[in-house]
């Protein structure tokens, strides 16, 4: 096992920039998702650590080696590509042990290799089948197996379960992490799912336009967002985002929106009287009070959607378009209102402006 050390990383394809001097130290056993929208980068920063594209500039180094010249075969990873990626003539068996023959292993070597990954992986009985014999699920963990028996320094997963079915994609998160935890090698994991970046990594790297926005733990980047664009990419339903003033009156903070209504400010936000801002709040953290209730958001109900543990409500104020998401049943009329209050501390604000997080 090793650790991979990203420093200053830039990458140009002709004129164009693609990574900008991008800065990411990833700990040795670690599970680090890079997390972002498609063209941000991510598989390209990705594929530079594999060797599979060329550094344009800055360093990448795995444990206490440079490998910017360094040839793919030489850096001792081991990469799980998003189609799986199987030789369609050759049983899972021979699929996994491909590496090891051209490495010319012994065959008992081969055979406890093999059979180790297989264990692991549930593949037992499928050693002697072909890729078009397997499901899905089963051509990923094929792909997977054939990545462990090289034993490597670093795992690099690009999108691995992106061409999965919804429920399968939920399995195979639990199974790749499960599989992180009992062979402990540091992982790289490229998604642009943020629910499959949220319930695997160690440390989530977001990404966005060839920069990085934050990185931080996944309850790191939910309970603090560094701007506007984490806080939005970061949690489903995603945050909302009322426009508004900030007004600060003798040390007391209150945000007015643009129909006058006024929300006291979050709880440890900054910024100064007259400043535009962004007031965020997360669909699960907002409290319905009555109507008398001062302080609270006037909201036209537009949908309402019981999924049994939860109720999701599809709001709208003004027309800004809010999600809210109770755990509680109620039943409330389309075009009906109903008055809710932000929870103050689990609230944010935000800098219109710019983008960036209020934080005193």
């Amino acid at each position: 096992m090793a650790s991979v050390t990203i420093q200053a990383v830039k990458k140009k394809f002709g004129s164009v920039e693609i990574l900008h001097g991008v800065d990411i130290a990833i700990a040795d056993g670690s599970f680090t998702v890079l997390v972002g929208p498609s063209g941000c980068g991510k598989s390209t920063l990705l594929r530079m650590i594999a060797g599979l594209e060329e550094i344009s500039g800055g360093e990448i180094r795995i444990g206490d080696k440079r490998v910017n010249d360094v040839p793919p075969k030489q850096r001792d990873i081991a990469m799980v590509f998003q189609n799986y990626a199987l030789y369609p003539h050759m049983t899972v068996r021979d699929n996994m042990a491909f590496s090891l023959m051209l490495a010319k292993k012994e065959q008992s070597i081969v055979d406890e290799k093999v059979g180790r990954a297989a264990g692991i992986l549930g593949l037992k009985d499928l050693l002697d089948r072909f890729p078009r014999q397997l499901s899905g699920g089963q051509r990923q963990r094929v792909a997977m197996g054939r990545a462990i028996v090289r034993d490597p320094q670093v795992f690099l997963f690009d999108e691995p379960l992106s061409n999965l079915d919804a429920k399968l994609r939920v399995a195979m998160r639990s199974e790749i992490k499960e599989l992180h935890q009992r062979l402990k090698t540091t992982s790289i994991y490229v998604t642009h799912d943020q629910i499959e970046a949220m319930t695997m990594g160690d440390k989530i790297v977001v990404m966005r336009d060839g920069f990085i926005e934050q990185t931080g733990s996944p309850l790191e980047l939910y309970d603090h967002p560094a701007n506007l664009f984490v806080a939005g990419f970061i949690g489903s339903p995603a945050m909302n985002f009322l426009p508004g003033t900030l007004r600060v009156n003798a040390g007391a903070a209150r945000v007015e929106l643009a129909d006058g209504t006024q929300l006291n400010a979050p709880t440890n936000a900054a910024g100064a009287d007259g400043q535009p801002v962004i007031y965020g709040t997360r669909p699960e953290h907002m409290l319905l009070v009555g109507a008398d209730s001062g302080a609270s958001i006037p909201l036209e109900v537009a949908v309402v959607e019981p999924t049994g543990a939860e109720t999701f409500v599809a709001c709208r104020h003004h027309g800004t378009d809010l999600s809210v998401v109770f755990h509680e049943r109620y039943e409330f009329s389309p075009g009906s209102t109903i008055h809710l209050q932000p929870d103050l501390q689990r609230a944010h604000l935000f800098d219109a402006a710019s983008g960036r997080r209020l934080a005193a």
